[in-house]
């Protein structure tokens, strides 16, 4: 294989993987808990907090839990879906050094 060849791969590949996050960041990913859903975007940027109806806001200690159990849930589903899209091309990297 030729160089020109090998540099159209990388610069079609980096194309390719700026496309693929470009789609994730777009995408958005709902962490839950018992009183508490989050909205993030694929970037992790907090998008929305929603404390349901039924929260039982006088205990303090419990929301912040439900927060924190919400986040990661969110987090959990970003790292995964990111993984699952983005894995191939670390695999795909490991023929070019």
């Amino acid at each position: 294989m030729n160089m020109q060849n090998l540099m159209a791969q990388a610069q079609k590949m980096q194309k390719d993987i700026m496309k693929k996050k470009e789609e994730l960041n777009n995408q958005e990913f709902i962490g839950k808990s018992q009183w508490v859903e989050v909205t993030f975007n694929g970037d992790k940027k907090l998008l929305k907090v929603n404390i349901t109806a039924d929260a039982q806001i006088d205990d303090k200690e419990m929301l912040e839990d439900m927060i924190k159990i919400a986040i990661d849930d969110a987090m959990k589903k970003i790292d995964d879906k990111t993984e699952e899209v983005m894995g191939v091309y670390g695999n795909s990297l490991n023929g070019l050094f």
